[in-house]
């Protein structure tokens, strides 16, 4: 009954060759490029080595070590594992046990590229809101599944992560993008909210220690200060909101749970102020204090704002066996009210504006994007994370978007180019281009 599970287990994969993929079917992206295949009794991964490296995470190896890759989590059905033939069964009995997804090959290698170049640990997924479906998503650090290295006691601090997907499996210091978290309780507790101004010197004391800003604001009102990022106001926000109701809606929005990722959950995310004073919940406002997200959560998230305040679970399975299909189809499509309407159109705006009025519109060439930066300080001389998430609004490129790039800087110089690019490609992916 669990033969299925037995054949996959790291301790049987020397029941055949190449890790138990000597007779497994292809992996191939939602164009039909071919991203892993086995060619007399050796498993062949893409001739480009960018979308080799881009896909290790998704697509996987030989070996078992990247356990939330394709041919780790479903070696079974791509090898065709039978309760009576074992992985024998005679070819003339043998069903197709290829799998497509999702993701476009291009895209993948177009964002990792940027993401690589930084040499930091980081990561970068874009989705079809509409649809669920992952046309995007890479994560660093990687090596080439064709030529994977020898990984030792003595080596192990020069690969540290590589076998960690981290648009799933990893959580970060969010930095300015929680700031959508708080405005999204702002939004739906504060009557006058948009008649408002704030005044922001750089710095205000708050609850006996200051509370620090990158600019001196001057008076700003609730959009500029989003546009703006503007530490003094958000933190304000969170103290006047209180505890109990910014908790509320992290709750909502999922930042405490878990997504699903066809048969995969994301990390969680992290929101807990039930110990904090005056000043931490200040600067939980801001993303700071104990606060953390997940990429693919981040993403799920701008989604939900994109689609009316419902999210709808990200997949990167397009077809494959019939017993994979019924695995994933559980979960695929479902969808779940993360936002009201009026306040997921709100955040929309506000995050428009962030784009037309401070980034300027002409950065992710024709599509009309709304965004939020974010830079998350790590501590212990690290570099802040960087963050960019946001979504598009364009009818025939509806794609939500998250980066990070861990121990870098500033949100939009680091995330922004990966952004940028992973976008660009995955609006060609959808319109068609070649």
């Amino acid at each position: 009954m669990n033969a299925d599970d037995w054949a996959n287990q790291p301790y049987n994969a020397h029941i055949s060759g190449n890790g138990g993929l000597e007779q497994a079917g292809a992996v191939f992206d939602r164009n039909g490029v071919a991203l892993a295949q086995t060619a007399d009794n050796n498993r062949n991964y893409n001739e480009n080595l960018s979308i080799r490296k881009a896909l290790l995470h998704t697509v996987g190896d030989n070996s078992l070590n990247i356990s939330t890759a394709v041919q780790s989590k479903y070696r079974s059905q791509l090898t065709g594992y039978n309760l009576i033939w074992g992985l024998n069964m005679p070819q003339s009995l043998r069903a197709s046990h290829d799998i497509t997804l999702t993701v476009d090959a291009k895209a993948c290698a177009a964002a990792y590229d940027v993401l690589a170049s930084y040499d930091k640990k980081g990561a970068c997924v874009v989705y079809n809101y509409k649809t669920g479906e992952v046309i995007c998503s890479v994560s660093t650090p990687g090596y080439d599944p064709q030529n994977p290295p020898d990984i030792t006691p003595e080596n192990e601090s020069e690969y540290d992560g590589v076998y960690l997907d981290n648009v799933v499996s990893s959580s970060y210091i969010p930095g300015s993008i929680f700031k959508l978290v708080t405005a999204a309780a702002a939004i739906e507790n504060i009557p006058d909210l948009y008649r408002r101004t704030w005044e922001c010197y750089g710095s205000e004391e708050i609850g006996g220690s200051d509370i620090t800003c990158v600019e001196n604001h001057g008076t700003i009102n609730f959009q500029e200060a989003m546009a703006h990022s503007c530490n003094i106001v958000f933190a304000e926000l969170a103290v006047e909101l209180g505890a109990e109701k910014m908790t509320a809606a992290a709750e909502k929005i999922g930042i405490n749970a878990s997504f699903e990722f066809d048969d995969i959950k994301t990390a969680k995310g992290h929101y807990d102020v039930s110990k904090a004073d005056k000043n931490q919940l200040a600067w939980s406002g801001v993303g700071q204090y104990n606060d953390a997200v997940n990429p693919m959560q981040m993403a799920v998230i701008c989604g939900a704002i994109a689609n009316g305040g419902k999210s709808v679970n990200p997949t990167y399975i397009k077809s494959g066996t019939g017993d994979l299909m019924k695995l994933i189809g559980l979960n695929k499509g479902e969808s779940k009210e993360l936002f009201n309407a009026s306040t997921a159109q709100k955040l929309g705006e506000v995050m428009r504006y962030t784009i037309t009025d401070y980034y300027g519109d002409n950065l992710f060439g024709n599509l009309s994007v709304c965004a939020k930066t974010g830079t998350g300080e790590v501590g212990n001389d690290k570099k802040p994370n960087a963050w960019m998430v946001g979504y598009s609004q364009d009818q025939d490129c509806p794609l939500a978007f998250a980066c990070v790039v861990e121990d870098a800087g500033f949100g939009f110089e680091y995330a922004g180019p990966v952004a940028q690019a992973a976008m660009k490609a995955s609006a060609e992916a959808l319109r068609g281009k070649k």
